[in-house]
């Protein structure tokens, strides 16, 4: 059997299993470990349903990794909702965990920058207290500590504001919303690290190869920026005039779920586990765009 050395040294080639395959970051996820020469298992609705733990066990034996990245993620529907969010994000996860332990693998859990308080004015360590603000942040926080408390080796991996090809994303938004109005305007007030999926799952392949230290990571783009300054940035990558975009305040823009107005994640565990961190938040961009937007028509 194919295990990461328990001691630090990953594999070569592993088994993983990764749950929520079909989602955006799940599809990118499963493309790169392929590439690199990794067996995958897919598991999604309707054939693993993660609330139920027979089924975890059962699909989760015989592999090295798990990783998690089935989740609730509506923001927004998750404060009237915290009952079906929590099931997921804190039992699914849990299930998932236990099924990881008990066939001897190591657990990658998807977590967020809303677990965070979100108030501060520079990054956040991954040893800063939890004090999520919203519901989604509370459940994705006991998530966090489901997998720890049930997976004895396991990486929680925060990441925040992801985008991809393989699901709705700001950016596409933006470019959409572009195509529709003369000018646009966006939240300034919150700050944050932009994350694409594929830099994301190479990150988390890094992680795993590597046999990087178990505990808490922060899997965003390198920088930061408000939704503001994306937007004015999906704009130019666009060939279009980023003045048609303007700011507004959080305030002017009302919704259900309380938001972090600067939710930055420290990388200091990169360096000291001499793990190549992901890149900055505008290169990604760049390099994201023939997926995440060249799909679409451009206009100039």
């Amino acid at each position: 059997q194919v295990c990461p050395h328990p001691e630090g040294r990953g594999p070569l080639m592993a088994r993983w299993f990764v749950a929520g395959a079909a989602g955006m970051l799940g599809q990118d996820l499963c493309a790169v470990l392929e590439d690199a020469g990794h067996v995958v298992t897919r598991g999604d609705l309707p054939g693993l349903d993660i609330l139920d733990p027979a089924q975890c066990a059962e699909q989760v034996a015989g592999h090295d990794v798990v990783v998690n990245c089935a989740a609730y993620t509506a923001v927004d529907a998750a404060e009237s909702d915290e009952a079906r969010a929590f099931a997921v994000n804190a039992v699914g996860a849990a299930n998932l965990a236990t099924a990881a332990e008990r066939a001897g693998a190591a657990m990658v859990q998807i977590s967020t920058d809303y677990v965070v308080a979100g108030s501060g004015d520079e990054p956040y360590a991954a040893d800063a207290p939890v004090a999520p603000a919203s519901a989604y942040g509370r459940t994705k926080a006991a998530g966090e500590w489901a997998v720890r408390a049930n997976c004895s080796r396991s990486w929680i991996v925060r990441t925040a504001w992801l985008y991809g090809a393989g699901g709705k994303n700001f950016p596409a938004t933006m470019q959409r919303l572009a195509g529709e109005r003369e000018t646009l305007t966006v939240v300034a007030d919150q700050v944050g690290q932009p994350t694409w999926t594929v830099d994301l799952a190479e990150a988390i392949v890094r992680i795993v190869d590597a046999g990087a230290p178990f505990g808490i990571w922060h899997g965003t783009s390198s920088g930061e920026c408000s939704w503001f300054d994306l937007a004015r940035a999906v704009f130019e990558e666009l060939g279009l005039d980023p003045q048609r975009v303007t700011p507004i305040a959080t305030e002017d823009f009302p919704l259900p779920a309380p938001r972090p107005a600067y939710s930055v994640l420290s990388h200091d565990m990169w360096e000291t586990a001499g793990v190549q961190p992901l890149p900055h938040w505008r290169d990604a961009l760049h390099r994201s765009a023939p997926t995440v937007l060249a799909p679409r028509t451009r206009s100039v």
